[in-house]
């Protein structure tokens, strides 16, 4: 029912989108009608996608490696209080910088490719699924700590098949997060320096007035964020009901 209720709204947005187009008689270049985006979409369906499956190759890999790097850490960080000294000041620091900043540097140091869109979108999305995934950590229920003690449970024992458990949800929370994050990011590192990806689609047709193949990339780019919000949705909560 809840899927049935938003398609109906983005039906409604899209003829509130037609309507305002068509009253006030904006020029295409200006802002053209969802008619006019869906018939430039079709037209250049090959381009779009050619593109879009850079975009989400990039985001796929970012999210693979975001997952682990931000899994590794939060459970360092929950087995030692040294490192949560060391460690979390840094991952604070890091959140204070704007990632624009960083896009320019990171294409100087790995080149116009792959990895330095990658490398983009992972350090947007590795502090929400590490500060998740620790929360989640260092909040076991009480109740269970307690048992592990009076049952003589070594510290890593408690950790895999305990706090691990438990935290899941929290984790779950961090990866869907994750999964709108990774593409804005993608998308950043590539309007710095590409020459493929949705991202660079955006930028070629703006400097050439033809926002309607700009809409285009942009719905493509918010329909595959979407679809790759709601597999995570299932995934995680599949995995947090086997846990339990």
């Amino acid at each position: 029912m809840k899927y049935l209720s938003g398609f109906f709204a983005v039906l409604f947005g899209l003829a509130v989108w037609q309507a305002l187009v068509e009253l006030t008689g904006l020029p295409n270049f200006i802002l053209p009608g969802p008619v006019r985006v869906a018939d430039t979409w079709w037209q250049n369906r090959w381009l779009i996608a050619e593109h879009a499956w850079v975009t989400a190759v990039e985001v796929v890999v970012a999210l693979f490696c975001g997952t682990a790097l931000g899994v590794a850490t939060a459970l360092q960080l929950a087995s030692s209080r040294i490192a949560r000294m060391l460690v979390q000041p840094v991952l604070v620091f890091s959140q204070s910088l704007p990632v624009f900043v960083l896009a320019p540097l990171l294409t100087l140091w790995l080149g116009y490719g792959l990895w330095s869109k990658v490398a983009m979108a992972v350090l947007i999305i590795y502090f929400p699924i590490t500060s998740s995934f620790f929360d989640g950590l260092m909040r076991t229920p009480s109740g269970y700590l307690d048992l592990a003690r009076v049952m003589q449970i070594g510290p890593k024992a408690v950790l895999w098949h305990i706090r691990i458990p438990a935290a899941l949800p929290s984790l779950a929370t961090g990866l869907r997060l994750a999964t709108i994050y990774a593409p804005i990011g993608a998308v950043i590192g590539e309007w710095v320096g590409s020459a493929q990806g949705l991202g660079y689609l955006m930028l070629l047709a703006n400097g050439r007035a033809k926002t309607d193949l700009m809409f285009a990339a942009m719905l493509t780019l918010g329909v595959f964020s979407i679809t790759l919000h709601l597999i995570a949705h299932h995934a995680t909560a599949r995995l947090i009901g086997e846990s339990r």
